[in-house]
């Protein structure tokens, strides 16, 4: 968060501070020399520094950031083997988009697409066109394109003049899906939560289809509570709009992080390709995909679904290569570490990753209700991930009280209100990923047993004292 302007800490030090701010074995052999002062922090410095110099700043000052591994908020991956490591390091000087010059990883690419087509029953995997991208935003963004383009093309004796795109989804979905709609210009429709639904109706979103909605966007899961949205009762209300008024709605799958879960833990949930609605699924590599950020796929049921005037096909260093992504140069890291995480565990080796989170979750979940002051809204048996609120009995405290003394034992766990409709629900959640074991998650537990009684005695919860948050970045 941006300081604000004018505060001390924004401030460039003084010299007797600059001149204390140094390490003195930051030297390279004589601990004294050359340390007279630190260099300064926001203008570039008028000379170099030794390697060890500038490593030791800028280590002692990342010691601030918050453990990683105990971040209960982030869906993304925070730890892998050090096999993979060496791997993305051997990678990192590699351009993705160069693949006349980087041909093997251009090929571990498309090879990962056939590989998740397979996985998310498509049709033809040998004819399904994907693509990598920086994560599931940037997926989302050519997906919601694809669906705006071929809406366009249908409708070209009405578009622009007579005619305004609309996309159809719940309110839970990922900003991205916000960004998407203000940026290319289309109108968001959303569902809103209602009682105790917290994701999209099927029936609502089919109501909201007109002659000018793009396609609908089903989540597999959400990020407010990990629970799967029901894409398949979704296309069966679909099917039905087409038989009463003739509209060919299209359904974009949003797998962020259930299109690496759902395969292997819910075989029988019918979501992906096998629902000739589907027409383009994407997911997180960096999420329930185990590769550190950034990486997302996104895939298309066959060619037609993406339509060709988003194929690029440009002359780089001497060959045609053809390119769908918005982004252009980056690593190739991250493409490589996925490739290596498919062929390390298979299907039979995700499956035992998954489920251990989701071993963890629902028994995190499960004891955490038995300690009588919260109530459960999930249990983690979608996606690894559980929300919870207050008991109705619970006064002297709520749920960012909760957040902010977990906070003071090192654990990150988000509180946040619920949006429209819900917006009197303020929730914990809870994202148990691999690396966060059954040991973690009872050290979690004994220090929320620590600071209940505190909580407990409160006179009220202490942020009737203070302005709390209001929506919740996912």
């Amino acid at each position: 968060m941006p300081l604000h302007k004018g505060s001390n800490r924004d401030k460039e030090p003084s010299k007797e501070r600059r001149r204390r701010a140094l390490n003195p074995f930051f030297g390279e052999a004589d601990p004294t020399a050359g340390m007279t002062s630190a260099p300064p922090r926001h203008r570039l410095p008028d000379g170099p520094l030794p390697p060890s110099t500038a490593y030791g700043l800028v280590h002692d000052e990342l010691m601030l950031d918050g453990n990683s591994r105990l971040n209960l908020a982030t869906f993304v991956t925070t730890w892998m083997e050090p096999e993979a490591g060496v791997l993305m390091g051997e990678c990192r000087d590699k351009n993705m988009i160069d693949k006349d010059e980087y041909p093997r990883t251009a090929e571990l690419e498309r090879r990962c697409v056939a590989m998740l087509a397979d996985l998310w029953n498509a049709p033809d995997p040998t004819t399904t066109v994907g693509c990598s991208t920086t994560g599931s935003s940037e997926a989302c963004m050519l997906a919601g394109l694809a669906l705006k383009r071929r809406w366009a093309a249908r409708n070209a004796d009405r578009y622009p003049a007579a005619a305004k795109p609309n996309l159809v989804m719940g309110i839970n979905v990922q900003v991205c899906w916000e960004k998407f709609c203000n940026f290319w210009e289309v109108e968001a429709r959303q569902v809103p939560m209602e009682g105790g639904r917290f994701h999209l109706d099927p029936q609502a979103a089919a109501e909201l289809c007109d002659e000018n909605t793009i396609g609908v966007v089903g989540i597999l899961g959400s990020t407010f509570d990990g629970s799967y949205e029901p894409i398949a009762d979704l296309c069966a209300a679909l099917d039905t709009l087409q038989e009463h008024t003739g509209l060919d709605i299209p359904v974009h799958v949003d797998g962020a992080s259930g299109g690496m879960v759902a395969p292997f833990l819910d075989e029988d949930l019918v979501w992906d390709f096998r629902l000739p609605r589907v027409s383009s699924i994407n997911t997180s590599g960096h999420k329930y995909g185990l590769v550190y950020p950034g990486v997302g796929w996104v895939l298309w049921r066959s060619p037609s679904d993406l339509p060709e005037e988003l194929v690029f096909r440009v002359n780089y260093l001497g060959g045609d290569m053809p390119t769908f992504a918005l982004n252009f140069s980056r690593p190739g890291a991250q493409v490589v570490a996925q490739y290596y995480t498919f062929l390390r565990l298979g299907r039979d080796g995700y499956r035992a990753v998954q489920q251990a989170s989701r071993d963890v979750a629902s028994g995190l979940a499960t004891q955490i209700e038995k300690l009588g002051d919260f109530h459960l809204l999930t249990r983690g048996d979608e996606l690894p991930v559980f929300a919870l609120t207050t008991a109705p009995d619970v006064h002297a405290y709520d749920v960012f009280d909760v957040s902010r003394r977990l906070r003071e034992h090192g654990w990150l766990v988000p509180a946040y209100t619920f949006p429209a409709n819900r917006q009197d629900l303020s929730v914990l959640r809870v994202v148990c990923r691999n690396g966060f074991s059954s040991d973690l998650a009872e050290l979690l537990l004994e220090d929320l047993r620590l600071l209940l009684p505190e909580l407990r005695g409160q006179r009220h919860p202490l942020s009737h004292d203070r302005e709390v948050a209001t929506a919740f970045h996912h």
